[in-house]
């Protein structure tokens, strides 16, 4: 009889508003990931392990080391449940994770979490950090509380499809009818939140907010693309994954011609590049 165990690499990201994890078994299969939310990073570090295991099926002797990455990683020290652990640059992982996702060799990968973060990646090379913005979930979840009442992104984003952004957002039609002759679309984004009305609805604020926030990530996408003679940007974390981001990326495809792409499970790739680098 075999009595020999699977070996799985587990990848823990632990991030300012959850905790992320993923697996990969000894054959490079990877395991769904989960993320679970706490209030502190050792709860949901704990947790998130014992759920994942939990509902994988993953003994503790099946694993074969934790890699862990993200703002809260020093919570952790050189082992966890008895399974030894290596700590993870959060930016390697960033690019390694947009990259396996996308399957290119070559992209800049933004990182789109409770602020947005910027890196250059190149397969076998080092990935090269460009910068970011504090624009990201954490706008959203702030200005939601403060505009609405309301901080739930889930639910605001729910409400955000049913929202007008010409009751919020100023654009370049509003101002000017030469946009075309100056080789700029009439549709675009003048000013955000530069034309809130009296009658804009809590859905409308909403959109804006939304609209605000992946606009001027996207924006800051294209000119990193841009600086690194690339189109390919590949969209992670947890924003990626939202319904209303898509429409406006694909607005800034058509008009910036980056090819901005969401992969499938792009909220979780950071972690899923952190245990990819085995």
């Amino acid at each position: 009889m075999d009595t020999k165990k699977s070996s799985f690499t587990v990848g823990i990201d632990v991030g300012g508003s959850a905790t992320k994890i993923a697996a990969f078994d000894e054959g490079g299969r990877l395991i769904t990931p989960l993320f679970v939310r706490a209030t502190d990073p050792l709860t949901s570090i704990y947790g998130a392990l014992g759920r994942f295991t939990a509902e994988n099926g993953i003994g503790l002797s099946d694993i074969g080391k934790i890699m862990v990455t993200g703002a809260g990683a020093p919570y952790v020290g050189k082992e966890l449940y008895g399974r030894p652990c290596v700590h993870q640059s959060e930016f390697e992982s960033v690019g390694r994770g947009g990259l396996y996702l996308s399957g290119l060799k070559e992209a800049i990968v933004v990182s789109m979490g409770t602020g947005t973060a910027l890196v250059y990646a190149r397969e076998g090379l080092p990935a090269e950090y460009l910068g970011g913005t504090g624009m990201g979930g954490g706008t959203l979840s702030g200005m939601s509380k403060l505009l609405l009442g309301m901080d739930d992104l889930d639910h605001v984003a729910a409400l955000a499809a049913d929202g007008d952004l010409s009751h919020v957002d100023l654009r370049v039609s509003d101002i000017t009818r030469a946009g075309s002759k100056l080789g700029v679309r009439l549709d675009l984004t003048a000013a955000n939140f530069g034309r809130v009305s009296d009658l804009a609805s809590k859905a409308d604020l909403s959109a804006g907010l939304f609209n605000m926030v992946f606009e001027t990530v996207g924006m800051m996408a294209v000119f990193a693309a841009r600086g690194k003679n690339t189109r390919d940007v590949v969209l992670t974390g947890r924003l990626s994954a939202m319904t209303t981001a898509r429409k406006v990326f694909e607005m800034l495809n058509e008009v910036f011609g980056v090819h901005f792409i969401i992969p499938e499970f792009s909220e979780f790739g950071t972690v899923i590049g952190a245990c990819s680098g085995r």
